[in-house]
């Protein structure tokens, strides 16, 4: 399952025409969530060879419309991990001091170093979509962005780092039912934003930004998933399933002591 959702490069992308039900691939819940914990025990185990053997770097990007889950994924997903292995950046609107550098700037400063696993909630991507829908800089500018993309993410490829691309792949009645619970439930409400409501009222312009950002920027050496992310069950499956073979094709390995330790017996 886990190359399922993979976009191979140059692919024509339409979002409507792809599911956002995970019960179209997976219609045992049960088996589904006994399957994830399971995965996820695997993830904990590989996380701590991954930071143990100081090898390897490993960043994962989540992009989704709001209230996609990325923040829910991100907490199921890494439960249990080793967090001075795991490091969390969410990308905000920039502040004067990254306005005043490339759009990359405050990116690269959060590329994970070797034994370490880097998760972007957002990410480098804002910079070829909210910026686009709504207007906050010229085409001319965001434009060229896909191709620099593009070369960032294989300059960081070469120099060692694997890199996954999620896009939680809702749809615009799962919204509603998500922001509504966030409504309704008083302890949610801080999650909610009028300003939510006003993008979802640009919903068909965000999803033509991000088909045109799934086919320009899926390429050889990081390639985008679509996850359907109506179920979270599904999600959360579809995702672990990917980190976790990443993982295992990298084969971390405990480093094996430069002392002697044979005999030592501590008194």
């Amino acid at each position: 399952m886990s190359d399922i959702h993979r976009l191979e490069p140059g692919s024509k992308v339409i979002l409507n025409g792809i599911s956002t039900s995970g019960k179209d691939f997976q219609q045992n819940r049960r088996e589904s969530v006994a399957e994830f914990k399971s995965l996820r025990d695997d993830l904990v185990e590989m996380q701590r060879r991954h930071y143990a053997a100081d090898r390897d770097k490993l960043l994962i990007v989540f992009q989704a419309m709001d209230a996609g889950g990325k923040d829910g994924t991100i907490r199921r997903v890494f439960q249990g991990v080793n967090p001075q292995g795991v490091q969390v950046t969410s990308f905000k609107v920039p502040s004067k001091k990254e306005l005043a550098h490339d759009f990359l700037w405050r990116v690269h400063q959060a590329v994970p170093g070797k034994g370490m696993i880097g998760v972007f909630n957002r990410s480098h991507y804002e910079d070829v979509l909210v910026v686009r829908v709504h207007n906050i800089v010229p085409e001319s500018i965001w434009r060229p962005r896909f191709e620099q993309i593009n070369n960032f993410e294989k300059m960081l490829v070469e120099t060692g780092t694997v890199i996954l691309k999620f896009y939680l792949h809702i749809s615009k009645d799962e919204q509603r039912e998500r922001f509504q619970a966030r409504i309704d439930d008083p302890s949610k409400n801080w999650k909610f934003s009028f300003d939510d409501l006003e993008k979802r009222k640009l919903w068909p312009t965000y999803m033509a930004a991000y088909e045109e950002m799934l086919q320009q920027t899926t390429t050889v050496w990081a390639p985008w998933y679509i996850i359907p992310a109506d179920q979270k069950w599904y999600r959360n499956l579809a995702i672990t399933q990917v980190i976790v073979q990443a993982l295992q094709d990298l084969d971390p390995k405990y480093p094996k002591s430069e002392q002697d330790l044979t005999g030592l017996v501590i008194e």
